[in-house]
């Protein structure tokens, strides 16, 4: 299994290693470039008209690394459409903005019906194989909270809240990514622990495809990820937390892109309640840059804590599997 697990990540890793520059080119040719916010960084400026969108590289990679070793195996079947359809929505997404010529895309509640139809579809499919389990592992109390008839409401808070949060995340070059690759690590090890081997190969796919898409993405970036690239990250963590059983343990290894989503909602409400901000600017990110700190030092500290916020998830899924 582990020779396996090594071959999904080598494998997506090199396919997108190899087609990224062709893909770069091909976006520049395209004029598919990144449209900046014009109340981000200023700084950040600099970085409009870069290629975007290569989160399509790191889709076809892992899934073909992901096809070629778990093949279509139930439990990697049932994450597809979460994977895809946030994908797709990422793809819309970005693709409204470039051909608007600015940084927004689709109103938020389209992307909201979206998830919505996505989960239903997610929900289903856990339904009909058998893996719908509304009862949720706590983490640090080894306890059990069964969440009966509102566990539906809560797929669909991890699904619209992860893939939306690493979507925030993506805002300097390789901190969305990396991050990622961590959190997705630590999936692969549970997936494996838990006997699903075929999640564990997917999220090794998805960890290669994502170092493959780190090597054009690292400061300076010549590729951006795009929404195609974030969403379908979000909504593949969310997945496979849910079919893992590991749903809580989400919380703990992606603890950075909560605390990203977290940012913006109490800037959010501190502003509108107080008329005062408690960051210079949110995601937290950018707070950080505003203090001076180079990009390559705010990814840095993020990737460490993500590490850590990592480690200590498969710590505690360790704790709750010796106490079965």
């Amino acid at each position: 299994m582990m020779i396996k697990l090594i071959i999904a990540l080598l494998l997506a890793f090199l396919l997108s290693l190899l087609a990224y520059p062709f893909f770069i080119r091909r976006m520049d040719r395209l004029q598919f470039g990144q449209q900046i916010r014009e109340d981000g960084p200023a700084r950040h400026a600099q970085k409009s008209g870069t290629p975007t969108m290569g989160g399509l590289v790191i889709i076809v990679s892992a899934l073909v690394a992901a096809l070629f070793t778990a093949g279509p195996a139930k439990p990697f079947l049932i994450a597809l459409p979460v994977f895809l359809g946030c994908g797709l929505l990422g793809f819309l997404d970005d693709y409204l903005k470039i051909v608007r010529k600015q940084s927004l895309g689709f109103k938020a509640r389209s992307k909201l019906f979206g998830m919505l139809i996505i989960s239903v579809i997610f929900i289903l499919l856990l339904s009909l194989t058998g893996l719908y389990n509304p009862s949720l592992k706590l983490p640090f109390l080894n306890l059990t909270l069964n969440l009966g008839i509102i566990y539906p409401l809560f797929i669909l808070l991890m699904i619209t809240g992860f893939s939306n949060s690493v979507n925030l995340t993506d805002g300097v070059d390789g901190l969305a990514a990396g991050t990622a690759a961590l959190a997705l690590a630590a999936f692969a090890y549970i997936g494996y622990r838990a006997g699903i081997p075929s999640v564990a190969l997917f999220c090794a796919a998805l960890t290669g495809a994502c170092l493959g898409f780190l090597v054009f993405n690292r400061h300076p970036a010549r590729l951006f990820m795009g929404d195609v690239g974030s969403l379908a990250l979000g909504g593949a963590l969310a997945a496979i937390a849910v079919i893992a059983a590991a749903d809580l343990f989400l919380l703990i290894i992606g603890a950075v892109f909560v605390l990203e989503a977290l940012s913006v909602t109490l800037q959010v409400a501190s502003f509108q309640l107080r008329g005062k901000r408690i960051f210079l600017m949110s995601p937290l990110h950018h707070h950080f840059e505003l203090k001076g700190w180079s990009e390559w030092r705010v990814v840095s500290l993020f990737w460490l804590a993500g590490l850590v916020f990592a480690l200590t998830g498969i710590w505690q899924y360790n704790v709750m599997i010796a106490a079965l």
